[in-house]
């Protein structure tokens, strides 16, 4: 199907009517909505003390953490700081804070302008801020600083790094045919579980399929096939949460829910003889991967923990929230867009000669912008963090601020990726938002620590399998159109993302 076909006007999906003239609202984030400049004209902007502060000691984090959590939720959190202050840049404490954290305070970054200093290496370094103003325990990652947590200053990052590159590299001409296998037995199983109820679980199900393909696609092992069998995403998600439990809510009363996740860390025991058995599974799947770590001049204990880091964490950790959150935003677009994504793949596949390939995924610019307006209206990863090296001034869309060496900065990337001077009804799902000229508003799509138009280096911190999960969620929805005309939703919630239950399913008819 041409391009020219997928008319962009009829899709646009939110619960208001869009017109092209109507004022762009900010209902979801919150960020105070200014029209967009007529003008490219640099101007000098006043320098701006840094508005908030950080209360009593002790007192003020733990009522922020309260307010973040429960009280108004991460959203409100902040929204209600940004609308007080009249801006997208001010003080505030981030959780957990005490005694998990003994210094939450960070400079909070909401706009599109000021949220890219966090990928500035020569005014930000990125050393054990993975997971925040906290580090998790060695204990969970075999006792070693694994590559999420190194600055590109330390000299294991960039051997590292190179070690993750080449797993991807190595598994290239596995991952298209590795992926239509595994989700062929996923789309199975959904049907026979939806003919039985009338309804399905999609969560648990991706769950599996995703890290089965990964295990066949990386290392050419189905984990099913050995002893972890099918224990493996159960296993992770409890690793996770021993690592991210002072930064999630499980949906608990807050009297318990608080003092048990965000005033001590889990004991990593917990899942000490689970974690062996991933390690296990990795040592003996990956020879090859962990050979070109020595060669790289890392010991191949080490590799086998960063890259188990890597493919659990990074990776599944991933595409099990965004795997979900897809076909959400795609679910809710309803019959249209799913017409109009059915016809592009379909017509896209035939001319290949009935070929899925990466160039016959190419030809599919609805089907591709899907993907990316998804990272940009929900990223996978929504919390990045940088601490200042050096005394600087950073700029938002209306002033300037001083900023302090050593100072640590935070930046809410759903609040920046909807950011009203660059996307115009930022709030809304613009299934082809980046078809045609949208494609210049990728350079603000930075899910990955850094621009989708730019690439992951030695020498920064975006994240190595940026292509990857691009080139996997594309699959997910060419596979499911191939098979399916139709389907649809309902939406909960979980820990870590959406939790999916397709209430309609509806074959391909070709």
């Amino acid at each position: 199907m041409a391009s020219a076909s997928l008319s962009v006007s009829p899709l646009r999906y939110s619960n208001k009517t869009y017109s092209k003239n109507r004022p762009i609202q900010s209902s979801l984030s919150g960020v105070p909505s200014i029209p967009v400049p007529t003008t490219t004209k640099s101007v000098s902007l006043p320098i701006r003390k840094i508005p908030g502060d950080y209360g009593l000691p002790i007192v003020g984090p733990y009522k922020d953490r309260l307010d973040y959590f429960y009280f108004q939720g991460r959203d409100v959190y902040f929204k209600s700081r940004a609308e007080k202050y009249n801006s997208t840049v001010f003080r505030a404490n981030m959780p957990p804070g005490p005694p998990i954290a003994s210094n939450p305070n960070v400079i909070v970054l909401l706009d599109a302008k000021s949220f890219p200093v966090l990928f500035d290496l020569s005014k930000v370094e990125k050393k054990d801020l993975f997971t925040g103003t906290y580090t998790p325990s060695l204990d969970l990652t075999g006792g070693y600083r694994v590559l999420s947590y190194l600055d590109p200053s330390e000299p294991n990052h960039a051997k590292l790094k190179n070690l993750i590159f080449f797993l991807l590299k190595s598994s290239r001409d596995r991952l298209i045919p590795e992926f239509h296998n595994i989700f062929l037995g996923l789309f199975e199983k959904l049907e026979s579980e939806f003919s039985s109820n009338g309804k399905v679980a999609y969560n648990d199900l991706n769950d599996q399929a995703c890290f089965n393909f990964l295990g066949k696609a990386f290392y050419g092992t189905n984990p099913a096939d050995t002893k972890l069998g099918e224990d493996g995403p159960s296993i992770i998600q409890k690793w996770l949460l021993l690592q991210l439990s002072p930064i999630l809510s499980l949906g608990l009363p807050w009297a318990v829910e608080d003092p048990l996740l965000h005033t001590s860390r889990l004991p990593s025991i917990i899942v000490r003889s689970d974690y062996q058995k991933l390690y296990n599974f990795f040592y003996e799947s990956s020879g090859p991967i962990l050979d070109e770590g020595e060669k790289l001049g890392v010991k191949r204990d080490e590799s086998c923990h960063n890259i188990l880091f890597s493919t659990c964490f990074n990776t599944f950790g991933g595409m099990k929230i965004f795997f979900p959150n897809l076909l959400k935003w795609v679910g809710r677009g309803g019959a249209l867009l799913q017409r109009k994504l059915a016809e592009e793949i379909r017509s896209a596949i035939k001319s290949n000669g009935g070929k899925v390939s990466m160039s016959a995924i190419e030809n599919m610019p609805l089907m591709k912008s899907c993907v990316y307006e998804t990272l940009r209206i929900e990223p996978p990863v929504p919390l990045q963090y940088g601490k200042a090296k050096q005394d600087f001034v950073l700029e938002s869309h209306d002033a300037a601020f001083e900023v302090k060496k050593g100072e640590m900065l935070f930046g809410f990337q759903p609040f920046a990726t909807k950011d009203s001077r660059i996307f115009g009804n930022g709030e809304e799902f613009v299934p082809d938002r980046f078809v045609g000229e949208g494609e210049e508003l990728l350079k603000y799509v930075v899910w990955s620590n850094g621009p989708e138009t730019e690439n992951p280096t030695v020498g920064n911190k975006q994240c190595p399998g940026k292509d990857f999960v691009v080139l996997v969620s594309r699959l997910l929805l060419v596979e499911f159109f191939l098979r399916y005309d139709s389907f649809a939703i309902e939406v909960g919630t979980s820990a870590l993302g959406s939790a999916i239950t397709l209430t309609s399913l509806k074959r391909a008819t070709f």
